[in-house]
Order: structure tokens, then sequence, then C-alpha cells
């Protein structure tokens, strides 16, 4: 298995409005849909979709029909989804209201995403056969700890600081875990407890064999030691940016593991092309609604990447 994603799934409910409410405001929406999401979903159907990779996903659904739903939907998607458990309780949701800017607020109730501490001896099965191991933090941070454990020596673990308020609580028990640590800019201040991205991406730097900096329209910066490299993003124009962060994450990691390469050969140029795939897959997203809804395929991303050729 190349890529493994161990990580929450929720059934998105989407409201577009023309803006965000303020506090104790009421606001109309004008459409309302239901989809996949979930950090660690929404990266491995990236991973798949658009990246091209063999992707498992390792994780948690309720028992409702929600957790039907969310299987069958990673299912269609090719997604080997064994590590999939059910829990009692419902499946993890998220609130989205989207406005006619494209940006977004979301409430995440966890619901089974909250449920394992640990992983399954099958889910610990399925983590050490991967080549990359992709991680964020809607679930336990214990889970991700674990999955650090579990994977095989010789294998990437690439981990997403979002949300980055559990991060900040555990970063020295995680740091010395990952191998690539992707951030935003607010995550990125954050996590470093710094004020400016320069001095936070040269402490975060120092932590993890690589950092990597997502910064939307401004594209990405890839720091391994002292080399720095910045990558330009693609112009897109925006409908909905929801997932465009995990698009990113899972064609980066789809990248890493094409590569064939070790962490132990980290190189800063192979990121950086890494990064450049990830972002055209991001551009592309960001142009259509939906976070899982709107990853595209492979074909589109090479197709827009031979642009920056």
């Amino acid at each position: 298995m190349s890529v493994v994603i161990v990580g929450s799934v929720n059934q998105d409910v989407v409201a577009r409005v023309e803006r965000i409410p303020g506090p104790g405001e009421t606001v109309l929406g004008t459409s309302l849909t239901r989809s996949g999401g979930g950090k660690g979903a929404n990266q491995a159907v990236a991973a798949r979709r658009a990246g091209g990779a063999q992707v498992a996903f390792v994780g948690a659904v309720g028992k409702d029909s929600d957790g039907v739903t969310l299987r069958a939907s990673l299912e269609s998607d090719g997604i080997d989804v064994s590590g999939l458990v059910e829990v009692d309780g419902p499946s993890g949701t998220a609130l989205i209201a989207v406005d006619r800017n494209a940006e977004n607020t979301i409430v995440v109730v966890p619901g089974a995403n909250a449920v394992l501490p640990q992983l399954t001896e099958v889910q610990r099965d399925i983590v050490a056969r991967s080549q990359v191991l992709l991680t964020q933090l809607e679930v336990p941070i214990s889970l991700v700890e674990d999955a650090a454990l579990r994977r095989p020596a010789g294998a990437w673990h690439v981990h997403n600081a979002a949300p980055s308020a559990p991060f900040v609580t555990a970063a020295d028990r995680l740091l010395p875990g990952i191998d690539v640590l992707i951030v935003n800019e607010h995550e990125a201040l954050e996590v470093a407890g710094r004020s400016d991205l320069e001095t936070a991406a040269s402490a975060l730097a120092t932590q993890v064999r690589a950092l990597v900096v997502t910064l939307g329209e401004q594209g990405a910066l890839i720091v391994v030691g002292d080399q720095r490299v910045e990558v330009p993003a693609f112009t897109a124009r925006a409908e909905d940016t929801t997932g465009a962060g995990d698009t990113f994450c899972g064609v980066f990691a789809a990248r890493l593991a094409a590569s064939g390469t070790l962490p132990a050969d980290v190189d800063v140029e192979l990121l950086a092309d890494a990064a450049i795939w990830g972002a055209a897959a991001s551009a592309i997203s960001v142009s259509r609604p939906g976070a899982q809804d709107a990853v595209p395929d492979a074909a589109e991303v090479a197709n827009l990447r031979q642009e920056r050729e």
C-alpha cells in the first residue's frame, strides 16, 4: 500500500450564503448540500483521484446512515476502507457556511472520529504496509502517535498540523516522529509560538526533516535545513475554498510515494515538485463547490501542471 491516511471522515452539510453571519445574526442561505468530508477522508480522495496513488483509509464511522454513505463514497473512489471501523454512536458531521467570496466557516462535531484512542490490530497491519503515512488532528492525538510508531522503517510520515491547537499541546511528543510537517501560515505561527512567518518557519524547520508552509494565493514555502524554495501558486477563480488544503496534502503525499525515495534522502527539489502538483490540484479544487466533490482527477492536474513547464 503506498499511501495510508489515518484521520477523520465527516458528513459535510454545506450552506451557501451571501455573507457569513455575525454573532446572534441570522442570514438566509441560497442552497444546502450534503457530501463526504473530513480532513482525513478529503486527503485520501485527493491522493487517490488527483494523485493516482494506491490509498488506504484508516478511521471510524458511526452506526448510522451517514456511516454507510461515507464508506460507500470512499469505496467508489477505489480507496481501501478495510481500516474504516464502525463504532457506537453517530458519524462525524461538519456544518459549513460558504459566502459569495468563497470564504467559509466550519463547525465540526467529531462523533465517531473521537472514539478510537489507539489503532485496532487490523488498522495497525494496514499502517505497517505504508510507504507514506499521512495524518492530521481531527482525531485523538494518541491515535496519531500510535500510527507514527506503527509505520515501517523507511516510510514517510507526513503530518498536517490542522487544526493546530491540539498540536501545540503535544508538539514535544509529535515532532520527533514527523518527517514532513505541513502547515498554513496561521498554523505555522501558532505551532511555533511566533508572531512572524520568517522566524516561525526557521524554528519549525529545525525540528523536522522538512517543512511545507502553504500560503494560499502566494503558493508554498519549502524548507529543508538551510535550503528554501518558494513554489508559486496557480491562478484560480475561487468558488469554494473548503478542502483546498486537504487536496494539496493528499496529492503531495501521493507524489512522495511515487518518487520511491526514503525520508533519509529528503531533498528540497523533490518536495518542491510534490508541492507544485499539490498546488495545481488545489487550484482546480477551489474553482468548484464542495470538498471531496471538488477534487480533480489526475489528468486535469497533469494538464495544469504542464503549464508550469
